[in-house]
């Protein structure tokens, strides 16, 4: 096995019928755009019942489609991206204040981890994923995942990655390895993935490979690294 290979995320969504949320970040084939998008999935009316919303801010949140039949708001209604500075943050879950509070405190993104752990939903204990592009003098980032140490809930243990970022290259954590009961949660490092110089293609190619059942909305940004131009791609199943 090449472990420098990089796939087509297809591959790694097509046969997998609920990943759950997931994060992808890295930079287009051409070396011009840094890329990242965002996905959320849901089994319950609950977790179904959501819209991806931008904000004239470049924020992005998650919303009810249906207000009248929302049930527990608390682990699916959040900010999922956030800009500050020359910092784009992206997470799945309300860890994404926390990590804007923190740097806007001149803090770090592992600081504002430390203070958070998985999400309370037993038997699942769902990680919490969350990734920042980070523009000060160059492009980098770092992904992180917030997991359970065991089946109880006892602990929480923390992993970051920091990447240098390759031309063509994206890493893509999500957080779950497949459906279950419970849900077994994301193991290893986030899986490297090829990623096209096409905004279009790149969306098409991970809308079109999630679960038509589960899937619920996807969000894509292309940042042009010369000039800060972004474009960017919004997908609800939910109209």
């Amino acid at each position: 096995m090449n472990v420098y290979e990089t796939n087509c995320i297809c591959k790694s969504l097509k046969n997998n019928v609920y990943p759950g949320r997931g994060i992808v970040i890295g930079k287009s084939k051409d070396g011009k755009k840094a890329v990242t998008a965002y996905f959320i999935m849901g089994r319950s009316e609950n977790s179904r019942n959501r819209v991806f919303i931008e904000k004239e801010d470049g924020s992005v949140i998650t919303y009810p489609f249906d207000e009248t039949k929302v049930k527990d708001p608390s682990l699916i209604i959040y900010s999922a991206i956030r800009k500050t500075g020359d910092k784009l943050i992206v997470t799945n879950g309300d860890q994404t204040d926390t990590i804007y509070d923190f740097i806007a405190d001149g803090k770090t993104f592992e600081e504002a981890l430390e203070t958070r752990c998985f999400e309370p939903d037993k038997p699942n204990f769902t990680p919490r994923i969350s990734g920042i592009l980070d523009f000060d003098g160059g492009y980098t980032y770092k992904m992180s995942i917030l997991k359970s140490a065991d089946e109880n809930g006892s602990e929480c243990n923390r992993y970051t990655f920091n990447y240098k970022p390759l031309n063509g290259v994206g890493h893509f954590i999500h957080t779950y390895n497949c459906d279950g009961d419970p849900i077994p949660t994301f193991t290893g490092e986030p899986e490297r993935i090829a990623i096209p110089d096409s905004i279009d293609e790149f969306t098409d190619i991970i809308w079109s490979n999630l679960n038509e059942n589960n899937k619920i909305s996807l969000y894509v940004r292309y940042i042009d690294l010369e000039n800060g131009k972004e474009e960017n791609r919004l997908v609800n199943k939910n109209k």
